[in-house]
């Protein structure tokens, strides 16, 4: 891939090099077990007597705490060393997984104490995610490059990482599933423990300043960005409509009907099509971002559709491949544009709102699946599911700060001169 020159410091930074690639394995494994964790808590859920319910309520554990806790990660980013906290993350997380295997293993499984188990889980990645947004740019200049690259480690991990699951849970049982996920935490920390970060572009030493000050601050520059906040308010929606119940939702419905190994053929393919998703993502560069991803969003409906229409499991893995397509090139673009428009000493605190928002209503959406399951049938729920994957696509599309941004003619490691003419001319 062609070498480009930071414009900040000079130095000339492909987007493969031993650091990457370190980081490229460690999203890749880690990404591998985290697809793998919801057949283990379908599978091994089901076994022990409980239901679509139960199985909502201990994904919303993991998701409600993440959301809560990754504005203050954020801050913490900022104002200590990223790689650090994502291999302590890391740490915690393969902590937490051990103790899940073991208690599965063992045939003692009481749902509050998975969802503590989650709850802690979703604390540490927390901690862990603000720093990825940061690392990506520091370590390749070619951002949307990277992130391509990134994405489609991450679809290939989840196109192996549920069929994975499905294997151990027949062989040994979803125990062996969370002790498989647990090794892939120490994986990736072992690699971030082996990567080395350039400075940030900034190059100054940081300006003392309080918590609480950091705090504001990186929502000032939230709110100033139209584009930002209102792609976010649009994906609570999504959350709550779409993605919230539709992964407890499907997880249960193909479990009960077709078994495990179904399941875990049907995420392969979402993650087969989000691997099409990241090639696409690496060889078009449309020149309003936003625009080309939201377009692509409108392919979703085929995810929690075929499984609302019970449709057979052929019919149902290619509607999972055309959605992770759709999903996969719409992370791409916004994943480069916040990247790329943000200045990169507010860029975790950023990304921070940006995870914190974006996922604010999904433990509400994952926590009511069960519920509206009941009182409308699981079919029906996935159904509106579907159509209102079209209706957030059409609203992103309606709004013209998002619809109108104008890509970064440099995307580069640090702040961006172009970034206010091109944020007052989308606003």
């Amino acid at each position: 891939m062609a070498r480009r020159r930071s414009k900040v410091s000079g130095e000339v930074r492909p987007v493969w090099s031993r650091d990457f690639a370190l980081f490229f394995a460690a999203r890749a494994v880690a990404r591998l077990g985290d697809t793998m964790l919801p057949v283990a808590l379908a599978a091994g859920l089901l076994q022990h007597g409980y239901g679509a319910g139960a199985v909502g309520l201990a994904m919303a554990a993991t998701a409600a705490a993440f959301a809560g806790f990754v504005v203050f990660g954020g801050v913490i980013a900022d104002r200590f060393s990223t790689r650090e906290l994502m291999i302590g993350a890391d740490l915690v997380r393969l902590g937490t997984q051990a103790l899940a295997a073991v208690l599965f293993f063992s045939g003692h499984v009481v749902l509050w104490e998975i969802c503590a188990i989650g709850f802690v889980n979703g604390v540490a990645s927390a901690v862990f995610q603000p720093g990825v947004a940061s690392t990506t740019p520091r370590l390749a200049t070619d951002v949307q490059g990277a992130n391509g690259a990134i994405r489609i480690a991450e679809s290939a991990a989840h196109l192996a990482g549920p069929a994975l699951a499905g294997l151990l849970v027949g062989l040994a049982s979803p125990g062996g599933v969370f002790a498989a996920h647990a090794v892939t935490y120490a994986v990736s920390a072992l690699c971030l423990l082996l990567l080395r970060l350039p400075p940030l572009a900034s190059g100054g030493a940081p300006v003392p300043s309080t918590f609480r000050a950091d705090l504001v601050e990186g929502w000032r520059e939230f709110r100033a960005r139209t584009w930002l906040w209102a792609v976010i308010a649009v994906w609570c929606l999504y959350m709550l409509m779409v993605w919230g119940p539709t992964l407890p939702l499907v997880a249960t419905e193909v479990v009960q009907e077709h078994g495990a190994g179904a399941y875990g053929l049907i995420n392969s393919a979402l993650g087969a099509g989000t691997v099409i998703g990241g090639l696409l993502a690496l060889r078009l560069r449309p020149r309003r971002m936003l625009r080309a991803g939201a377009i692509s969003l409108f392919a979703f409906v085929g995810f929690p559709a075929t499984v609302g229409l019970g449709l057979d499991v052929p019919a149902m893995a290619a509607g999972a491949a055309v959605a992770g397509a759709g999903m996969s090139f719409w992370s791409v673009m916004w994943a480069t544009t916040v990247q790329t428009q943000v200045p990169s000493d507010v860029l975790n605190r950023i990304h921070a709102y940006d995870v914190a928002g974006s996922l604010a209503m999904m433990p509400v959406g994952q926590a009511l699946a069960g519920p509206s399951a009941s009182a409308l049938g699981a079919g029906n729920v996935l159904l509106v599911a579907g159509a209102m994957s079209l209706v957030v696509a059409a609203i992103l599309l309606a709004v013209r700060p998002v619809r109108d941004l104008v890509r970064a003619d440099a995307p580069t490691a640090g702040s961006l001169p172009a970034d206010q003419p091109e944020r007052a001319r989308a606003e």
